[in-house]
């Protein structure tokens, strides 16, 4: 595949997929963009809310928001990127039915219905935000989540739909997709074949993380690349959602059930919120997983990751300065 139309012929930095969707892989690219320029998203496309799932529902197209913010993460810093960034998040707000449609999704449903095509799509909306990398959707057939919850009662139930999901607060024990087997977008599937480092999270861990461990052949994608694994941890668990009540280490045990093959090369947490960082570092080392401990998230206390902290934290884990790091046997380049 060459080279997307309006891409820039010179690259710095490791090429790097970020995996995840919404808010939590908007994070992740805010922060990778002050570090490499080689940056691919593969983003989730199981969202069956507000706007996307409006749009999905009456159109028959992959949800698009969560493509959308990806996008805007990555514009270019610039006037004409912000502006056209802004244009892209702008939501109406009428007593109509534009009510709360995001501009941006319509103009990426729009390409879509032009091109025929959802990447190529992508790829326009890219060039017209100077983004620096790429979006990509994890697949291009739009997907359902179910969950198995365990009620207070102990019985196990079945929820459906990723704002279903979302909402939940009982543990959730296991995830899985509805086609249980959608073909992975190919060009997802050789950006992480062609990666230096995968990012897994942050974000929604059940419903924007796990889902790409979940598409076949993005995942033995994951196992045959040379690629470093990098997993981001959440600033804190939901209150009223599915990571309620989720410890540090549970994202990697969640991890680990859902795809008990996958090599975990290094975990980045916030040290306010580790419960028990002995119980954590043992979790790594015992999967070989060197943990960096920093402070990434923002100072105002809100739950939400600083793009140069972060930014700051990948570098050191991408260039091997692991001053602060609890270390495992290590393992060697895959």
């Amino acid at each position: 595949m060459g080279p997307v139309p309006g891409a820039r012929s010179s690259h710095h930095g490791p090429a790097v997929v970020a995996c995840g969707g919404g808010h939590g892989v908007s994070a992740t690219l805010s922060a990778l963009r002050l570090m490499t320029d080689q940056i691919t998203a593969v983003v989730t496309v199981a969202d069956d809310g507000g706007s996307s799932g409006r749009l999905r529902d009456e159109l028959a197209v992959l949800p698009p928001g969560d493509l959308r913010m990806a996008l805007a993460a990555l514009c270019d810093d610039s006037d004409w990127g912000r502006t056209w960034r802004d244009v892209l998040q702008h939501r109406f707000a009428t007593d109509g039915p534009l009510d709360q449609h995001a501009l941006g999704n319509l103009l990426i449903v729009t390409l879509w219905e032009l091109l025929g095509d959802p990447v190529a799509g992508l790829d326009w909306v890219g060039r017209l935000l100077g983004a620096r990398g790429r979006v990509l959707p994890m697949t291009e057939v739009p997907l359902l989540i179910e969950a198995d919850v365990r009620r207070p009662s102990g019985v196990l139930e079945t929820v459906r739909g990723q704002s279903a999901v979302a909402r939940t607060t009982d543990p959730i024990v296991h995830v899985r997709l509805v086609p249980s087997d959608p073909p992975a977008c190919p060009q997802a599937v050789e950006a992480v074949e062609r990666a230096q480092w995968v990012v897994l999270g942050p974000g929604s861990w059940y419903t924007s993380v796990l889902p790409h461990l979940l598409v076949p052949d993005l995942r033995a994608a994951l196992h045959r690349s040379p690629a470093r694994v990098v997993v981001v941890l959440n600033l804190s668990p939901e209150e009223h959602g599915e990571t309620a009540g989720l410890r540090a280490e549970d994202y990697l045990s969640v991890l680990h059930d859902h795809a008990p093959e996958l090599a975990v090369d290094a975990v980045i947490a916030d040290p306010r919120a580790v419960e028990d960082v002995s119980h954590l570092a043992a979790h790594c080392e015992a999967r070989d997983a060197r943990l960096l401990l920093r402070q990434v998230g923002r100072s105002d206390g809100t739950a939400r990751h600083d793009p140069l902290r972060l930014a700051a934290a990948l570098r050191d884990v991408v260039e091997g300065v692991l001053g602060d790091v609890h270390t495992g046997a290590g393992r060697p380049r895959r």
